[in-house]
């Protein structure tokens, strides 16, 4: 088995909301997305770069907002805290080759 180096990380967040009893509770689950030469992986999920079309950013305002990476198994957005513009070059860079 051969090791990759990883060339940029992003970390996402997940809100999960769960009912105890008669009280909501919000937890915020920090995640990473990281790029190696020949994937993408998220925290459940693993994307070879040959089936990546694109990745695109929406901007809620201060940085935060939407990840979508755009593959042949359809959209997946990751919400971040804060957009890593040398992840989203990156990825670009390689699936242009």
């Amino acid at each position: 088995m051969t090791h990759e180096w990883t060339i940029a990380v992003q970390p996402y967040y997940k809100v999960e909301r769960i009912m105890t009893g008669e009280k909501l509770e919000i937890i915020k689950q920090r995640r990473l997305l990281c790029l190696y030469p020949t994937q993408i992986r998220s925290a459940y999920r693993r994307f070879s770069i040959e089936d990546v079309f694109d990745i695109s950013f929406k901007d809620y305002g201060q940085g935060e907002g939407v990840l979508y990476l755009h593959t042949k198994q359809g959209v997946f957005p990751y919400t971040v805290e804060e957009v890593d513009e040398v992840f989203i070059a990156e990825v670009k860079r390689l699936i242009a080759i």
